[in-house]
């Protein structure tokens, strides 16, 4: 997979690094295509994605499992009516469906905006109005969805939500004016990828600063903005096939994509999630001998709590 994207990927020194690391920068390039539906067909048996819950629920997810369900994701997305160039709020914490949209998004040129579950109705209302979001896909919590009702009045561009419900809560209702993405995903149609699904500038992912002084920035990153994180799954955590990473981070901040997601899977490691709702150092730790963890990034902070 590196050979596609780098001139040379082994490095005897920091100055041989720093002298010789090149991107081949395609044109077009896009991250679900050109890296995770190709591991799909390199290597469709090993396990990508690996994500458990402090509920006791446990998926494991090949490559080629894995291409399955983000065409799924897509075809979903576009029966909802997003389509390329549309911006969709994601409220998911560590829900497994936030990979599903990431690349669902991803394979038809829409943009995604992760968002924490912390948000306020005012804060969804002033993101929902400098961004134009079109769609917002939030976990089936009764604060998180109460916020995103709330915000309505004042947000014109919002056509479509989603509620998503946890594994293991699959059957619970969503609220009035909320799809149902367990009952309707497994129904969407037979997925096309769509024509001229992104140029190398056109916006793929956006965030919100976390607005410590003044408001909140929207920051817009491009589709090489992944190509980009080659070098923080493969020269910084040292990931190789036979990796299994952990990488503590809520899905709504930047670390999720540093650390679960784009650089990781360059490298051809396993992702290794834990969806828990509060942080207890014992509950991961525990989590990372029974599945054997070899890399793992965190805040200081987790760190402390570990030590402690």
């Amino acid at each position: 997979m590196l050979e596609r994207f780098l001139t040379q990927t082994k490095f005897t020194s920091e100055e041989d690094f720093k002298k010789n690391f090149h991107f081949k920068i395609n044109e077009n390039f896009n991250f679900a295509y050109d890296v995770m539906d190709e591991w799909a067909k390199e290597e469709p048996n090993k396990i990508c994605l690996l994500w458990t819950s402090e509920r006791g629920e446990e998926v494991k997810t090949t490559f080629q499992d894995f291409k399955e369900q983000t065409d799924k994701t897509a075809a979903y997305f576009l029966s909802l009516g997003i389509q390329r160039g549309d911006k969709v709020m994601l409220i998911l914490k560590r829900h497994y469906q936030w990979w599903l949209s990431m690349m669902g998004l991803c394979k038809i040129g829409a943009i995604a905006i992760p968002a924490t579950h912390m948000l306020t109705t005012k804060d969804i209302e002033y993101r929902n109005q400098r961004a134009s979001i079109k769609a917002i896909i939030c976990v089936n919590d009764e604060y998180v969805t109460t916020q995103v009702k709330n915000s309505l009045a004042e947000s014109p561009t919002v056509k479509t939500l989603v509620a998503v419900n946890s594994m293991i809560e699959a059957d619970k209702p969503v609220p009035e004016g909320f799809h149902n993405w367990h009952k309707e995903w497994e129904q969407a149609p037979d997925f096309e990828r769509p024509a001229n699904v992104n140029e190398n500038d056109d916006t793929m992912l956006m965030y919100f600063t976390s607005g410590t002084s003044g408001e909140p920035k929207m920051v817009a990153h491009d589709y090489l903005y992944a190509l980009g994180h080659l070098t923080t799954g493969v020269y910084w955590h040292n990931l190789q096939e036979k990796s299994i990473h952990l990488t503590v981070a809520d899905t709504g901040w930047g670390k999720a994509v540093w650390g679960k997601l784009y650089g990781q899977w360059f490298a051809g490691a396993t992702v290794f999630v834990y969806d828990h709702e509060k942080f207890t150092a014992e509950k991961i730790m525990r989590a990372m001998e029974k599945y054997h963890i070899t890399s793992f990034c965190a805040p200081p902070t987790i760190y402390r709590f570990m030590i402690l």
